[in-house]
């Protein structure tokens, strides 16, 4: 199958084409207790357009993260964006029955989002019969990188010991994942572990092909390892990987969850502009292995008189 048709020539991030995102996208959702809204993004132009589901992080919604997703759609994908219920829209209290299992729902959600691909498609005017649906990625921030890695073929281990159900989706071909909490066990702080039992997730099984994107300043208070747990997805998996750690970057990289949002502790929009680039970059050459964007961006990266950050792989 050819490659979509944008303005960027191979290896370029080239200048943005037109976007047209609409929401809500409303898909059904038996036994959820609320259907599942989306936002879709994709270009005006172009065919044979790769998938993005991006995974929000936790509190966040379709609204959330609308630079990172408008990059990525205005150089050739489609950017699907589902709200959670853990989302501060809903309002989700430690007493609904919900909780306890928030985590296993988000990964429902997406699934529902991969299951539900041509009401997806017909939402967004002229989009029908653009899509690539061979070529699926999945990405994900903070509690969303958690989501995105089980669907990539991550395992958690449960108070027994033992690994749970395996959820990855084969449809899913390749991941991004930034700010991805480590490993479980030992290195979850006192308030992880009794708060958040489900952060114990385990990588010897995530054997898709994914970019793991870590900040060396991510101070979390749910491990006491420090920045290095974020980066725990890398080093404990199999290859193919590659690891993007930025300098200098905490939590929320720059502020790649929206533009003037008051929880960014670490304002740097040659950050933000960095992790749109390198991001776009990875996932361009993960689907059209002859394209250079990727080793075209991370020379570029390392060209400069003061890189935001260094690459390695596996």
């Amino acid at each position: 199958m050819s490659k979509p048709i944008t303005r960027a020539e191979d290896g370029a991030f080239g200048a943005p084409a037109p976007v047209v995102s609409v929401s809500p996208v409303v898909l059904p959702a038996a036994g959820r207790g609320a259907d599942l809204e989306v936002r879709v993004s994709a270009p005006v132009t172009g065919s044979d357009l790769p998938i993005i589901v991006f995974a929000h992080g936790y509190g966040s919604s379709s609204d959330g993260y609308l630079p990172l997703a408008h990059s990525w759609a205005a150089r050739g994908f489609v950017v699907v964006q589902p709200t959670f219920l853990d989302s501060r829209t809903f309002g989700l209290g430690p007493d609904d029955p919900r909780t306890p299992s928030i985590w296993k729902h988000r990964i429902e959600d997406v699934t529902r989002v991969l299951d539900h691909l041509d009401v997806i498609e017909a939402s967004v005017p002229g989009l029908t019969g653009r899509v690539d649906r061979s070529r699926i990625a999945a990405v994900g921030h903070s509690f969303g990188a958690q989501t995105t890695g089980m669907l990539l073929g991550a395992r958690m281990r449960g108070p027994d010991g033992r690994l749970g159900d395996d959820l990855s989706d084969p449809r899913i071909k390749v991941g991004v994942l930034l700010c991805a909490g480590g490993r479980g066990g030992a290195a979850l702080s006192p308030l992880a572990r009794e708060h958040f039992p489900y952060l114990n997730q385990v990588y010897a099984e995530m054997t898709t092909p994914t970019l793991v994107v870590a900040g060396d300043r991510d101070q979390s208070p749910l491990t006491v390892r420090g920045p290095e747990w974020f980066t725990d997805a890398y080093t404990l998996s199999p290859g193919p990987k590659s690891l993007l750690t930025l300098f200098g970057a905490e939590h929320l990289l720059g502020g790649i969850s929206g533009s003037l949002v008051t929880e960014t502790t670490d304002e740097n929009p040659a950050r933000v502009a960095a992790v749109q680039r390198l991001t776009w970059a990875y996932l361009r050459t993960a689907f059209y292995p002859d394209d250079r964007a990727w080793s075209v961006a991370c020379a570029e990266l390392m060209a400069s008189p003061t890189p935001q950050g260094r690459v390695e792989s596996k």
